[in-house]
């Protein structure tokens, strides 16, 4: 499994494209996966046959950790296969398994997985990757208090009560299941649970077996006649927490204000006159001006282009502007390190390739950290909306949204009034790192860089 990125401990395997017996050949594809944020093929370096896939799709796999072997049939494979102390950083462990012939053992639900643990071998039944403990009709009140409090489902805990109703002592039960450094890290930031027993060796819970509450398909009435369920995707889970977090760990409060868009949409027809003739070689939009013009105003309010780490903050010297990008996967926010050292054409082509990149999933995962941005620009004009209230990035401090241009009365003195073109701008920021003041202030500094932006073509 690839290493993306300094920040990337493990990746899931979303599908898996060649399956033990195929035959591969240099440049084909042998599995997709993906990141917290980006998507990623990996291509055979080496020509030959599949002879041993150590995990499932959907497995959440350490990077560095073999998952596959090419060979030539007949050749042995044992010596690659993840053994038992072989895993992440974090301290994940993986159950050396394949998931077809050549003597390997069979995966898959309901298959019989064994394992090697301490030199004894042992068989349990697995169903979707996870070990499925007897299911509980009722729960307790008090267990259920205390489940929340430890991060513990206790939906899925076998109980010992009257008539397998869930108590406390179940719940402690299933707290101290194992779990790996990774699931316990992923725990502490809240929001997920862990099953009463994980996929690892000895039940150990993994970061893969953590979930966010979602309840049962048979909780939900109705379905089937008057509706379907669908699971989230990884990647919407991961987005659903972020936004999650980020309003329930911040003071979030959001202005909105007009700036004139009369002076961007000259320059934008200038731009475009310079691409037509040869003069420029990028096709700067109106958001790129927009962008321009924040950081700008960055520089003379260094306090917004800020993280807010609880009791301080952490001020940059440098603007490195994180922009919102819509892809099929969802939505994802790159940084550009250093906006601050491009002019606007250099700016215009790197907004371009981030987004490209998230696009294609070929984005480099540590620039997608939430870290690694100051200052965040969010942009729905294109899709018509006016105006909007973004939720910020934690620890970012702020983030501002775009809307599109529509036409507004402006009052010309004494008493008549014209209408000019109006850009939307909605700044959400952080109000235990900003005052309302300073926030409106860098706001109106905002539209006055975007009134009065001076640039040659």
């Amino acid at each position: 499994m690839p290493k993306q990125g300094q920040s990337v401990e493990s990746c899931i395997v979303t599908e898996f494209k060649k399956k033990v017996g195929d035959k591969v050949a240099v440049g084909d594809i042998l599995f997709s996966y993906e990141t917290d944020k980006a998507s990623f093929e990996e291509e055979s370096k080496f020509e030959g046959t599949v002879l041993a896939c150590f995990f499932n799709d959907n497995d959440e796999i350490p990077c560095l950790t073999n998952v596959m072997v090419i060979g030539e049939p007949g050749e042995s494979f044992e010596e690659f296969a993840p053994s038992g102390d072989s895993g992440s950083a974090a301290g994940e462990t993986i159950p050396s398994e394949t998931t077809a012939t050549l003597g390997t053992l069979r995966g898959g639900t309901g298959a019989e997985r064994s394992e090697a643990s301490g030199g004894v071998e042992r068989s349990e039944t697995v169903s979707g990757g996870m070990v499925s403990p007897a299911c509980s009709s009722a729960v307790s009140p008090r267990a259920r208090r205390l489940a929340a409090e430890k991060g513990v489902d206790a939906t899925h805990i076998a109980g010992s009560g009257p008539g397998g109703r869930v108590i406390e002592r179940d719940v402690l039960a299933a707290a101290l299941t194992p779990r790996t450094g990774l699931a316990k890290a992923m725990m502490k930031e809240g929001n997920l649970q862990a099953p009463a027993s994980g996929s690892g060796l000895g039940g150990m819970v993994k970061g893969g077996d953590l979930k966010t509450w979602e309840p049962s398909h048979s909780e939900i009435p109705g379905e089937g006649t008057e509706f379907t369920v669908e699971k989230m995707s990884n990647m919407r889970k991961l987005i659903a927490k972020s936004m999650y977090n980020s309003l329930q760990n911040s003071a979030q409060l959001t202005h909105m204000l007009g700036a004139d868009a009369r002076k961007v949409q000259a320059l934008r027809k200038k731009a475009k006159k310079a691409l037509e003739e040869g003069r420029i070689d990028a096709n700067v939009t109106i958001n790129d001006f927009v962008c321009f013009a924040v950081i700008k105003a960055l520089h003379k309010f260094p306090k917004v282009n800020s993280h807010c780490l609880g009791d301080a903050m952490r001020i940059f010297k440098t603007v490195n502007l994180g922009c919102a990008v819509d892809t099929e996967r969802g939505l994802m926010v790159p940084c550009i390190k250093h906006a601050e050292e491009l002019d606007i054409i250099a700016l215009s082509k790197a907004l371009k390739q981030v987004a490209d990149d998230c696009r294609k999933g070929s984005i480099n995962p540590d620039l997608l950290s939430s870290e690694a941005a100051s200052f965040t620009v969010s942009n729905l004009g294109g899709f018509g909306v006016e105006w909007f209230t973004p939720v910020i990035n934690l620890p970012q401090s702020g983030i501002l949204g775009v809307g599109t241009i529509v036409p507004r009365p402006k009052a010309l003195g004494g008493g008549e009034y014209e209408f000019v073109p109006y850009l939307g701008l909605s700044l959400t920021y952080d109000h235990r790192a900003l005052d309302g003041g300073e926030a409106t202030r860098f706001l109106k500094q905002v539209a006055t860089e975007i009134e009065n932006l001076e640039i040659e073509f």
